[in-house]
């Protein structure tokens, strides 16, 4: 990392900045998905693990990334918010994004994103926000990589988040509670609506424990789709753990078989 690749990194945040902030959320995808179409939609070159949730969901995208990368896969994980810097929250193989990187796939995405923010502004709506950006940022440098599968976590909700233009090929679902009620919905069944959204056809499902109205909801989303669904605590569960050097020791009983340790 040089001087000049940190400089190009940080005008890629400051042009960040100068959009709506993460706070200005609104059901619109279709911008987000313009955008991923004028650059042949990179977010379809690699499998995705796409996580939802109320609680968890970004402890759960780290171990999720951890374990396909202990499988020799080449990774890719985005997640929000960060702590020190925002190249932390678009990850390849465990690490923040390079500078270079980072301001290399924004050179890439600008002149689409001006093509879009000039549509959308000639139809009377606003740029595209912070968050979408980042979201078509993330896509770009991941097929750029490139990575063989990326974990995605939603920002807010789920069926119409920016991160929902990517077809997850598992989708994960935190546990559900209420959340941004405003948005979502004022009952947990109306809010797990909203984050079965990113179960696509043919997809398969992997839930926390859930209530039985959330877990109904998520059951009858992946029957729409023809998915499979597997519950913690169902179809899978950790039947063992124990406080070892560095962390835990687990049995878990999965789909195939259990695995101890």
């Amino acid at each position: 990392m040089t001087a000049r690749d940190t400089a190009r990194a940080d005008a890629v945040y400051a042009a960040l900045l100068q959009r709506q902030g993460e706070q200005w959320v609104q059901p619109r995808i279709e911008r987000t998905r313009r955008v991923l179409e004028y650059l042949d939609d990179p977010q379809r070159t690699y499998r995705v693990v796409h996580v939802t949730g109320t609680n968890g969901k970004t402890s759960t995208s780290r171990i999720a990334e951890s374990l396909l990368r202990s499988l020799g896969l080449r990774t890719g994980l985005f997640t929000s918010p960060h702590l020190e810097r925002f190249t932390e929250r678009i990850m390849i193989d465990g690490e923040p994004i390079a500078d270079a990187h980072v301001a290399d796939a924004w050179e890439e995405i600008a002149p689409f994103v001006d093509l879009v923010d000039a549509e959308l502004q000639a139809a009377g709506d606003a740029r595209l926000t912070f968050f979408e950006l980042l979201t078509v940022l993330a896509f770009v440098a991941f097929a750029d990589a490139p990575v063989d599968v990326a974990v995605i976590e939603v920002g807010m909700g789920g069926s119409w988040d920016s991160t929902n233009t990517a077809d997850g090929d598992v989708a994960v679902i935190a546990p559900v509670g209420l959340d941004h009620a405003d948005r979502l919905g004022s009952t947990v069944e109306a809010i797990a609506e909203v984050k079965a959204g990113i179960i696509k056809p043919g997809a398969a499902v992997v839930s926390a424990a859930q209530t039985p109205g959330v877990a109904a909801v998520l059951r009858a989303a992946a029957e729409r789709h023809g998915a499979t669904i597997s519950f913690a605590d169902e179809e899978f569960a950790v039947t063992a753990a124990s406080l070892a050097v560095g962390g835990q020791v687990v049995t878990v009983r999965g789909l195939a078989g259990t695995y101890a340790d």
